[in-house]
């Protein structure tokens, strides 16, 4: 296949090191349940020096214009009436410290109207503002800032999570027991354990109402931040600082909303394999393709960990923002 240097192919799922729109290009019409990704935030970060690389687009005209290419293929390969799940974020124009905001979540919802998507809603997800810096190296972004100029203070811009259907008749995704785990970094109350499951009435399923009413918020503030995959192995050395995946807990609600268990979850935009490791994980087939080799290698080691029980990589947040600090002085 064209622009792929690399591939591993299971029963489970298929990841791809290359370029996505080959990838894309070689799929036929309707072929996939539903897609989750985060695309290059319209060149605030820099991801590698590959001239396929969207994030190396020169101004923002041309990233508008390759990113949406990416849109189209993905309303082509998307069946009737499901789902895709886009996460964007406010962009700043500069980073002087007093920039205005660029509102790249509504500028994804206008591409994606234009390609014939219909945009049904949105999550807002809390972000911790020392993360928020830690990623954005946003400069304002201090309390230091806040104690010599408090007027210049920062915003800690949250994450969103934007929910697209393509218009026609769907095959429904059914949940005949309700949902049946919770991620999140709430504790169920015990009561509602004995609903787990729930094969009467799903109007008494009290522990998959519980659920859904976290669900369906539009503000997502119970999310583990420090929820990731393993990622530190894969950066270069010219890498970003704050390269950083996104979290399980937001790509495995999608899943299991969005998504019933067998289907096919794509993602053109795989990083270190976020989306693909929870779609299978859930019992989905998971489909990604990546362009960066160190990202894919280390999505290749995370997929081989796959079945194994983890915990989050936890980043030392407090100790990142005070070394940037140290070396802006």
């Amino acid at each position: 296949m064209a622009g792929v240097k690399d591939s591993v192919i299971t029963d489970r799922y298929a990841i791809y090191n290359g370029d996505s729109m080959d990838l894309m290009a070689s799929m036929p019409d309707e072929s996939i349940h539903g897609s989750i990704y985060s695309p290059p935030f319209a060149g605030l970060y820099i991801y590698s020096s590959n001239d396929r690389d969207v994030s190396n687009a020169r101004n923002y005209a041309e990233f508008r214009e390759h990113y949406g290419m990416f849109v189209d293929e993905i309303h082509r390969l998307t069946k009737p009436g499901r789902i895709s799940a886009v996460h964007a974020a406010p962009i700043p124009s500069g980073n002087s410290g007093r920039d205005a905001l660029f509102d790249f979540p509504g500028d994804v919802i206008r591409m994606h109207e234009e390609s014939g998507w219909d945009w049904i809603g949105r999550h807002v997800i809390w972000k911790e503002p020392l993360a928020v810096r830690l990623r954005t190296m946003q400069k304002n972004l201090s309390h230091k800032t806040i104690c010599e100029e408090g007027e210049a203070g920062g915003v800690a811009s949250a994450d969103e999570l934007l929910i697209f259907r393509k218009r026609g008749e769907p095959v429904h995704v059914e949940h005949p027991t309700g949902l049946d785990f919770y991620a999140g970094n709430e504790r169920i109350p015990s009561d509602l354990h004995k609903y787990r499951n729930w094969d009467g009435k799903q109007t008494g399923n009290r522990y998959s109402q519980w659920i859904w009413r976290h669900y369906a918020s539009s503000v997502w503030d119970d999310i583990r931040l420090d929820n990731v995959l393993p990622f530190r192995d894969s950066r270069d050395e010219d890498d970003e600082k704050h390269v950083h995946p996104l979290q399980l807990d937001v790509i495995a609600r999608f899943v299991q909303l969005r998504t019933a268990p067998g289907e096919v979850v794509f993602t053109p935009f795989m990083g270190v394999g976020s989306e693909v490791y929870e779609s299978v994980r859930l019992g989905r087939f998971g489909l990604g393709c990546e362009l960066k080799p160190s990202y894919f290698e280390q999505a290749v080691r995370n997929m081989a960990a796959v079945d194994e029980p983890r915990e989050g990589e936890e980043v030392d947040l407090l100790s990142v923002i005070a070394d940037d600090d140290a070396g802006m002085e």
